[in-house]
């Protein structure tokens, strides 16, 4: 359903463009944190996914899901102040997130389970079709009539 994004972001962005756009931007310390600041919950949540790579990797996920929108596919590669904060926190070391998510499909099952404790879940076709049309809305603007 996202096709049209796509084809619009690739006629607009080089690769570059867009790879940049897709990875972790720098980060200010108020966002640090704002976003990066794991309550008991979370903590809790993130040390059911046991070892420390996976632990680790999994709070970035949940840290930078409401950050961003988004988590880009490589978190190993999470500014070094987001991994510190959080190796901190959890008493894990900082090189231990270097290994996280080798497999794509262990980073898409935990950004599930991520998303699913933050509360985010999946739009259905009628939900995806109102945002189609109203950001179409927005993007003609007003209509002015003669």
């Amino acid at each position: 359903m996202l096709g049209w994004w796509f084809v619009a972001t690739q006629d607009v962005f080089s690769a570059e463009e867009l790879a940049w756009l897709r990875g972790f931007p720098e980060i200010n310390r108020g966002e640090l944190i704002r976003y990066f600041t794991l309550t008991g919950a979370d903590e809790a949540f993130v040390r059911q996914f046991r070892t420390g790579r996976n632990v680790l990797g999994v709070a970035v996920q949940l840290c930078t899901l409401p950050w961003l929108g988004f988590v880009p596919d490589q978190v190993a590669a999470a500014p070094a102040a987001v991994v510190g904060r959080l190796s901190q926190r959890l008493g894990i070391a900082m090189g231990e997130l270097r290994g996280y998510g080798e497999r794509e499909q262990t980073r898409t099952d935990h950004l599930r389970e991520v998303a699913g404790y933050a509360g985010w879940r999946s739009m259905d076709t009628a939900e995806w079709k109102d945002l189609d049309e109203f950001l179409f809305a927005r993007a003609r603007g007003p209509q002015v009539r003669a």
